[in-house]
């Protein structure tokens, strides 16, 4: 026996029940990533990236932020974030994940509760895991279930803090939250609405700044933008009250111990949001495809009620989403399954993200391929 024998086994495990995960390289037509709005490889990053290293950006931080890796894009980025976003105040992070884990770990305490969407990510989890709040989910998207837990919460003795903690766009479902609800039942119960706009900046709201805008100026809602989906560089901007921001940067340990962000990142992130700020139809084309993917999966395999630019295809069996997907990879058409426990056990999907990186005649030829896939793959 190997020193390494419950590994493989766990391995042999994955690969028979057709759940072995493994890194593809990325070709054929994009209808997989996050770059919703084309801007990853765009020629106007290009620009801003070699203009921020003309005028001497440093590449590296060299330190947290809390030493002397705090750099003037860093602060020039979050204050002008901040701005964009309409909020008090705005924290740049690594990433998604680990923002996600500074706020859930940090913010609520001990005696408070998490109330949490069924279908929240992952980075949420565990950041509950790590946190001292008590935590219960309510059905996804459901605002009578959410009000219904409070209650109960309420009525067993609970008298702390309620943090309702959403997604403002489901990143494997492509659904929107009820947000405005949410955002009432928040008020009603003095509690705080925490939106994660992953999916969602970039694409919707006035000017991109995401489906919470209407709501993410006001005292009871705390924000998270991403910055390598919609935005196309990386990292996380979390925006809100100015009291939560400074919680954050004196008690979140992925903030504290982490060396900062790359001030060149800083900079290019600046850039997106100022094209975004600065040219109203840079989204057009992302829209016009979403629109015509909507169309096209009602027509070819009768797939009606989409609402984002996220277009699942639930399939059900895991080897056989996957043997789809292999097909559909092969004939040119990078399109990625998803299993548990990514998503729901018996919900294995494709899941198709439509973004400014094809042409619709290209979306027309995938999805018809889908539909030939659906129809001829052994079930």
């Amino acid at each position: 026996m190997t020193a390494f024998a419950r590994q493989d086994q766990a391995l042999a495990a994955l690969k028979a029940r057709g759940r072995y995960r493994s890194l593809v390289p990325r070709e054929g037509c994009d209808f997989s990533s996050n770059d919703y709005l084309g801007l990853a490889g765009s020629e106007e990053l290009r620009q801003a990236a070699a203009a921020a290293l003309a005028r001497g950006v440093p590449v590296g931080a060299g330190g947290s932020r809390l030493l002397r890796g705090n750099d003037a894009e860093h602060e020039r980025l979050e204050a002008e974030a901040a701005q964009f976003f309409g909020t008090e105040a705005a924290l740049f992070m690594g990433g998604g994940f680990n923002a996600n884990l500074a706020i859930f770990s940090t913010l609520p305490q001990h005696g408070d509760l998490v109330l949490y969407d069924a279908l929240i990510h992952a980075s949420t989890h565990d950041g509950m895991r790590q946190g001292r709040a008590e935590t219960r989910s309510f059905a996804h998207n459901d605002v009578a279930d959410c009000t219904r837990a409070i209650a109960e919460w309420k009525a067993a003795g609970g008298k702390g803090q309620v943090w309702i903690a959403v997604e403002a766009l489901y990143s494997m479902d492509g659904d929107i939250a009820p947000l405005a609800a949410l955002s009432e039942l928040a008020l009603r119960e003095n509690a705080v609405l925490v939106v994660d706009e992953a999916h969602s900046t970039g694409l919707f709201g006035p000017g991109g700044r995401g489906l919470a805008h209407d709501i993410a100026s006001a005292p009871h809602v705390l924000s998270l933008h991403t910055c390598g989906k919609g935005l196309g560089v990386s990292g996380a901007l979390i925006c809100g009250q100015k009291v939560l921001i400074e919680t954050l940067v004196n008690k979140a340990r992925t903030f504290i111990f982490a060396t900062a962000p790359s001030p060149l990142n800083a900079a290019l992130v600046r850039a997106s949001l100022s094209l975004l700020a600065g040219e109203p139809d840079c989204r057009a084309r992302a829209w016009d495809n979403i629109r015509h993917a909507w169309r096209e999966a009602d027509r070819l395999f009768g797939l009606q009620g989409c609402q984002s630019q996220i277009i699942p295809v639930v399939i059900g069996c895991d080897k056989r989403t996957m043997r789809i997907a292999e097909s559909l990879r092969q004939s040119g058409f990078d399109i990625r399954g998803v299993r548990p426990p990514t998503v729901p056990r018996g919900t294995a999907r494709l899941r198709i993200s439509i973004t400014a990186n094809v042409t619709p005649e290209q979306v027309t030829a995938a999805f018809t391929e889908v539909a030939r896939q659906l129809l001829e793959e052994p079930v």
